[in-house]
């Protein structure tokens, strides 16, 4: 019996008798915290959607020093870029206890060709991606490392009760992933956005008070 995928946007508004046939086609795989789901470099074969926990997407080099692509959750998934039958591009990490339903390269691909709006979704998701790459690119071009914070503090930001906060915790280690800039680094600038009142910083969860100016 496959596992119900009405859950997972990508497949909003496809037909539920199709989305039962392509569920009974995936295998469900559950997985501990800190494991590693793909390697950069493996073969490509399969797509993963989250149905459980979170994962972080990312590069590392051979000393061990990360550079963080996106973090996804429940609904969202990992892997599309199967379709060009080239190895992994980066490697996909779980932050907690998760699990996936795991589709074949095979079906996905059948699956697109008789679901174009399902197409034209990855499509858009793939040109995000692109311009998120973009993005992240020019800002480690053109910005210092306190521009690069602020940038990503603000991106990752959402509002609750009036409020900007960033959902996730962040360790300083997980900031210079994403950023690529060392924890000492990342350290002085939180300690100065602090000093100046442009965020607080409580439990591991950052609250953005007002926005940190341009440069500093």
């Amino acid at each position: 019996m496959g596992v119900d995928l009405k859950k997972i946007p990508l497949f909003e508004g496809v037909p539920e008798g199709d989305l039962g046939k392509l569920a009974e086609r995936t295998v469900t795989r559950s997985y501990p915290k800190q494991a590693i789901i793909v390697s950069e470099g493996d073969e490509s074969d399969s797509l993963f959607l989250i149905l459980a926990g979170r994962v972080k997407i990312y590069l590392a080099d051979e000393h061990g020093k990360e550079l963080i692509l996106a973090i996804k959750g429940p609904g969202q998934y990992f892997g599309e870029m199967v379709l060009d039958e080239e190895p992994r591009s980066a490697t996909v990490m779980t932050l907690e206890p998760a699990q996936f339903a795991v589709l074949s390269r095979a079906d996905f691909k059948s699956f697109l060709l008789e679901h174009p709006a399902v197409s034209l979704e990855v499509i858009q998701n793939l040109i995000r991606v692109a311009r998120g790459l973009n993005r992240s690119v020019r800002n480690l071009a053109m910005l210092d490392v306190y521009g690069r914070v602020a940038r990503t503090l603000l991106d990752l930001a959402v509002e609750r009760d009036g409020k900007m906060v960033i959902p996730e915790r962040l360790t300083q280690k997980d900031i210079a992933a994403r950023v690529g800039a060392s924890r000492e680094m990342i350290n002085r600038v939180l300690r100065d956005l602090t000093i100046g009142g442009y965020v607080s910083v409580e439990g591991g969860r950052i609250t953005i008070n007002k926005a940190p100016p341009a440069r500093w």
